[in-house]
């Protein structure tokens, strides 16, 4: 796991997104976090187009966004017209995102997992690997 990592959340998903870069940095991975840098209420889109930006810009592999249901930060990172943001609250789901999706953003629902699965849906996501093929043919027809 050499990717450079782009990371950011809302007021619900501080607390794992914290904890995410301290373990992302611990395994020697380059981590850039737009925040918030604090729990205090903020608005998810202020954190999420910054993150969607710098992949698209190419200063990021992948990007991780977290809120309370993960769907705020889907939604948002999905606009870009380069991010494939997936929400996933299972390992299987991240590694069908990566494997069929060549999803670049992952996307945790902070209040509907607890912190030692979202650090391994991490793990997996970050491990898996696009399978091309008949999932490239997919993936092209994605964006508008």
């Amino acid at each position: 796991m050499t990717a450079k990592i782009a990371i950011g959340g809302d007021h619900a998903g501080y607390e794992y997104k914290e904890r995410l870069v301290e373990q992302l940095k611990k395994k020697g991975i380059e981590v850039k976090d737009f925040g918030p840098f604090s729990p205090d209420s903020v608005d998810y889109p202020d954190f999420v187009h910054p993150v969607a930006r710098h992949i698209e810009e190419g200063h990021a592999e992948f990007g991780i966004l977290i809120c309370g249901s993960g769907n705020g930060v889907a939604i948002t990172a999905n606009k870009h017209q380069e991010i494939r943001a997936a929400l996933c609250w299972q390992e299987e789901l991240a590694a069908l995102a990566r494997q069929h999706n060549n999803a670049n953003v992952l996307c945790l629902p902070a209040r509907f997992i607890d912190y030692p699965l979202a650090e391994k849906i991490v793990e997996v996501f970050l491990a898996s690997t696009f399978e091309g093929g008949r999932h490239a043919r997919r993936v092209s027809k994605i964006s508008c």
